[in-house]
């Protein structure tokens, strides 16, 4: 759903010690500051479609994007998220390829859309610019190796603790050690790369040896250490 009637200001993402788009001059600021349109949307809108043509890329302003390929049997494999100050879709301009992933709000969202020939300007122009685009695409495929390596080589169980860690370190805990993200059961399994099933007996499993605390889609970390002991995280 659109909202041309407030549009946010780029300043709310561009000095993000995180973003990418620090880099910019004042100029080219005011260049994506005018070429972008803003969307509001609900949970579970549809951004882009894999396979589908983008002409742009997409800048979080708010909300919590989860980034999926969907498998044979229609399955969705969660392989990313993406929040306040985060880009998607960028790729697909960058390798002029169709969309490898799909995009979904999973949690209500403001984003803006900045055509692909202004991405493609800025990377020819700005030097640290394009850095920063090559270092962020080099940290998504080093995280997409390790992902592989982790559904090759460990359980179920040693994933989703490492999933939860994942999780912590992406999305913070608040005042009492709960998540910020609110994710479904099969959610999760689908980060997992496992049956639905087998995380909700997991999940039980975990708050029976006092490690999580559960409250329908609320996960409390109680004992970091042994979700690390657990994933094989430092082995």
């Amino acid at each position: 759903m659109k909202n041309r009637d407030q549009i946010p200001p780029c300043d709310n993402c561009l000095h993000s010690s995180e973003s990418i788009f620090k880099h910019l001059s004042s100029e080219e600021q005011a260049l994506v500051e005018k070429e972008k349109v803003c969307n509001t949307y609900k949970r579970g809108s549809v951004i882009y479609h894999e396979g589908s043509r983008t002409n742009g890329f997409y800048c979080i302003n708010s909300g919590i994007i989860k980034i999926f390929k969907t498998g044979i049997d229609g399955r969705e494999q969660i392989i990313a998220f993406a929040k306040k100050g985060g880009i998607i879709g960028y790729r697909s301009i960058l390798s002029s390829e169709l969309a490898c992933s799909s995009a979904k709000v999973i949690e209500d969202a403001t984003i803006c859309f900045v055509p692909g020939e202004t991405l493609i300007s800025l990377v020819k122009t700005n030097g640290n610019f394009s850095m920063a685009i090559m270092q962020q695409t080099c940290k998504e495929l080093g995280e997409a190796n390790s992902f592989i390596t982790d559904i090759a080589q460990k359980t179920v169980r040693e994933r989703l603790a490492e999933v939860l860690l994942n999780l912590k370190d992406i999305f913070d805990l608040d005042q009492n050690n709960v998540l910020q993200i609110s994710l479904t059961r099969e959610e999760l399994a689908n980060i997992v790369g496992t049956a639905t099933e087998s995380v909700i007996r997991l999940l039980s499993e975990f708050k029976h040896d006092k490690l999580i605390d559960l409250n329908g889609r609320k996960i409390t970390i109680l004992d970091i250490k042994a979700l690390e002991k657990i994933s094989n995280a430092f082995n």
